[in-house]
């Protein structure tokens, strides 16, 4: 009886904990083939409205949680997200709260997308710090936060995580180059064999990220400012 109550405990423990994903409105849907999910902030003027969508719950399998985000949003034709902060008695937008938020959804052709290029975004892990050298300058991460770096055509970046055993990778961007996306993980890390809202390009514990993962991230995680 005692190992029962310690089972549904555990249970109900889980099922509280857990992170759901819900399609609270649809205004309208759109018939579209992009395979993109990206965020989108002054392009929003040109965007069409679809619907929105809530997270409940914390996750730290936050590939996962995008994973069911991106399935929410192609049911009704979305291919760009923004923030819908909530706001407080007076108006004001609240802080970012991980375990409850909402994303509007939208359609917007690919063509009035603003161009992306120049930087490089560097994540770490959901639940621990990480310590990273770039160009032998050291940085510590904190859990759920990233570094936004501009990049400097044919400039050589270094990026290790100087441990034993760690990886390290040489990038050289090219003068007009997308941004590209990294994180930082000590843990084993599945790729989704979709290709959408998963992680590939590892190098050790240097994971390329897509960038629909990627610009979702960079929406939940927190921006360090180092200079």
């Amino acid at each position: 009886m005692k190992n029962l109550a310690i089972v549904i405990f555990v249970l109900a423990t889980q099922f509280f904990a857990a992170q759901n994903v819900y399609l609270t409105k649809v205004e309208k849907t759109n018939d579209n083939t992009d395979k993109f999910l990206f965020k989108i902030k002054e392009e929003i003027k040109d965007a069409q409205y679809l619907g929105e969508v809530e997270v409940q719950g914390f996750s730290k399998d936050d590939a996962a949680i995008f994973s069911l985000i991106y399935k929410k949003a192609k049911e009704i034709g979305a291919n760009t997200f923004s923030l819908q902060p909530f706001e407080n008695v007076d108006g004001s937008p609240q802080a970012f709260n991980p375990a409850n938020y909402k994303l509007n959804m939208y359609y917007l052709s690919k063509e009035k997308l603003v161009s992306q290029t120049g930087y490089l975004y560097l994540f770490a892990s959901s639940d621990r710090d990480q310590k990273i050298s770039i160009n032998r300058k050291d940085y510590n991460l904190s859990p759920r936060s990233f570094l936004k770096i501009e990049t400097v055509p044919g400039d050589v970046y270094t990026i290790s995580t100087r441990k034993l055993l760690g990886s390290t990778i040489k990038l050289q961007p090219k003068q007009g180059e997308v941004n590209q996306y990294f994180q930082i993980s000590a843990l084993k890390v599945k790729s989704d064999t979709s290709g959408v809202g998963g992680l590939n390009l590892k190098s050790g514990d240097i994971i390329g990220l897509e960038k629909s993962f990627a610009e979702f991230l960079s929406l939940i995680y927190s921006k360090l400012n180092y200079k």
